[in-house]
């Protein structure tokens, strides 16, 4: 697992918050990566928007998804930070398994007691 964060000023705690987002999705952990959403939260999809109203939903969905992961036991992933505002960032994140891109999405994080939480996800062409 490795990440690099392409942006201005320092952003050493967002490039941090994917490295943990990486190793959850890596250990296939749908509790500790449902416990890196927001609620609520969005889910925004072509022709789709998913209202995210409890981490139990977010958790679910991840149980539900690692078997299209099958096989992928490394994952590379490049943040280019859009925007900062205040507990707010927006995050174009690409990621890579075994070298290939494989999935690229606009991530806004928004501050939580406990570091930054996934609020909105789209994909990215």
């Amino acid at each position: 697992m490795s990440g690099s964060v392409r942006t201005v000023g320092g952003m050493d705690d967002v490039r941090q918050f994917f490295d943990r987002y990486a190793a959850a999705l890596l250990a296939r952990d749908e509790r500790a990566v449902a416990r890196m959403y927001a609620v609520p939260g969005l889910i925004l999809f072509p022709g789709q928007a998913i209202a995210v109203g409890s981490e139990a939903q977010t958790e679910q969905f991840f149980a539900s998804s690692w078997a299209q992961y099958e096989g992928v036991d490394a994952v590379e992933h490049d943040v280019a930070v859009l925007a900062r505002a205040p507990g707010s960032v927006w995050a174009d994140v690409t990621w890579r398994y075994d070298g290939e891109v494989r999935e690229r999405f606009c991530y806004q994080l928004v501050a939580g007691d406990d570091g930054w939480r996934i609020a909105v996800l789209t994909p990215l062409a």
